[in-house]
């Protein structure tokens, strides 16, 4: 049913209510330059089956989505719901969806109006310098993020017994292995099978989750998380958290990459953004809710990890849902990994004009594969370091990603408001009054996680 319905709206137009738009009218695809979709006009083709459809509407909007709730945001999370509740935390997330979705959205319209990536067009516009700046920040930004992804999937593995080397050696074979899949449609598939593996904390969340009547009480009470000194701390977190720079080289990327330009893209990949986000938001709730059931269970919480957060789902619930968990948490640490490095690859390949696809095999494009192992690669030694401080990690990886946003979202706004690039598509004053919202917002968090870190 859910699909006959996005079949309708594809065929038959709609209006995007996000952008407070007319112009999302879609007049059949006409995506005869991709290698991944088949041609599509509506006036020869008025029926597609269920699995063509789905899988032109979902794609690098969605991974992006569900990659972003990755093994350090369902500790977040997790840490979050322990701590202060839902009370404050799952409005919160709600609110907060418009934040990527309006990010990933210009990233998109960007990329699909212009035929170029973001990274080229920076280059073009402002100078080699910035480029050089985004390749190298976003090098040591995702190496920090896949050690946490790594930490992630090597205590998932430790709960059933396996030693954190095998552990390593097991996570990075795994992260791996997707480069071997022939072509771009069967990477992003993979892709997309491993992050189904999210719904674990949707069943998570029924289980364990606080009775109705402690989390009505605690949605309603509000005045219970005052004066907490470090409310303001979690918040910008989980603020932080909803957007990352690895988030927009990849998404923006990878449409590149899936083939197809022009404005018959728009809508559909609008749709695609707005799923993700919205899954996005209903994992992160469900992490929340099921941290929540663990209040008073876990000693020193600001300092827990995931061997706590699942050694608490043991104790407390059994260890059939302390497995669950740990499969979790390994699962979004993997999806993570893949696509963190698959940014990092686009982006260092595009810079320096290497063959850069992921239909290319590995000896056609070996220098864009080496960037992606040798990322993977190093994140997986790093961990391999004694007494590594995670929390601190965690919290340097926050201030970086949030530094190397700012010229990111600065230069979105200009590249989507440049005529010669959009034309009709570039920003309307909505979108722009939006988008500096955001900026704002997004500064704001930065400077107090730093604060919050000197």
């Amino acid at each position: 049913m859910i699909l006959d319905s996005v079949r309708d709206v594809i065929y038959f137009g709609g209006n995007n209510i996000m952008n407070g738009s007319n112009e999302n009218r879609l007049e059949g695809f006409n995506i005869s330059k991709s290698k991944f979709y088949n041609t599509i006009d509506r006036k020869e083709k008025k029926y597609l089956s269920r699995s063509t459809l789905l899988w032109t509407v979902i794609g690098p909007g969605l991974l992006a989505a569900m990659g972003d709730n990755d093994a350090g945001g369902v500790i977040s999370y997790c840490v979050t719901g322990m701590k202060f509740g839902i009370s404050l935390f799952i409005p919160l997330c709600i609110s907060l969806i418009i934040i990527p979705y309006a990010v990933q959205e210009m990233s998109m319209r960007i990329g699909t109006i212009s035929g170029s990536s973001l990274i080229k067009l920076i280059g073009k516009y402002y100078g080699g310098y910035w480029v050089k700046y985004h390749v190298a920040a976003l090098i040591v930004e995702n190496i920090l993020m896949l050690s946490t992804e790594f930490i992630g999937m090597t205590a998932g593995l430790i709960v059933i017994g396996i030693p954190i080397w095998m552990g390593t050696a097991i996570s990075l074979i795994l992260v791996l292995s997707i480069i071997i899949f022939a072509g771009y449609k069967k990477k992003e598939r993979m892709a997309l099978l491993i992050g189904s593996s999210n719904v674990i904390f949707i069943v998570i969340a029924f289980i364990v989750h606080p009775s109705a009547v402690t989390s009505s009480y605690n949605f309603m009470s509000l005045n219970l998380i005052h004066g907490n000194n470090d409310l303001l701390w979690y918040t910008a977190a989980i603020a932080g958290n909803s957007i990352a720079p690895w988030m927009v080289f990849f998404q923006n990327s990878a449409y590149m990459d899936k083939g197809g330009t022009g404005e018959s893209h728009i809508f559909a990949r609008r749709l695609d953004i707005r799923i993700g986000c919205i899954v996005q938001v209903i994992i992160a709730i469900c992490i929340l809710i099921s941290g929540a059931a663990l209040f008073g269970h876990v000693q020193n919480i600001e300092n827990a990890g995931p061997a706590e957060l699942i050694l608490g789902f043991t104790n407390y619930f059994g260890r059939g849902i302390g497995i669950l968990f740990a499969l979790g948490i390994f699962n979004a640490g993997l999806l993570a990994s893949i696509t963190i490095s698959l940014s990092s690859s686009w982006c260092v390949a595009d810079a320096f004009n290497w063959p850069h696809s992921l239909n290319n095999k590995i000896k056609e494009a070996h220098k864009f594969y080496a960037v992606y192992m040798g990322s993977v690669a190093v994140a997986a030694l790093i961990i391999l370091v004694p007494n590594l401080p995670l929390n601190y990690m965690a919290l340097i990886t926050q201030i970086i990603g949030g530094i190397i946003m700012i010229p990111i979202i600065i230069f979105i706004i200009l590249l989507s408001n440049k005529k010669d690039i959009m034309g009709k598509y570039k920003n309307s004053l909505f979108i722009n009054i939006r988008a500096y919202i955001i900026a704002v917002v997004l500064i704001g968090i930065t400077i107090l996680l730093l604060w919050s870190f000197l």
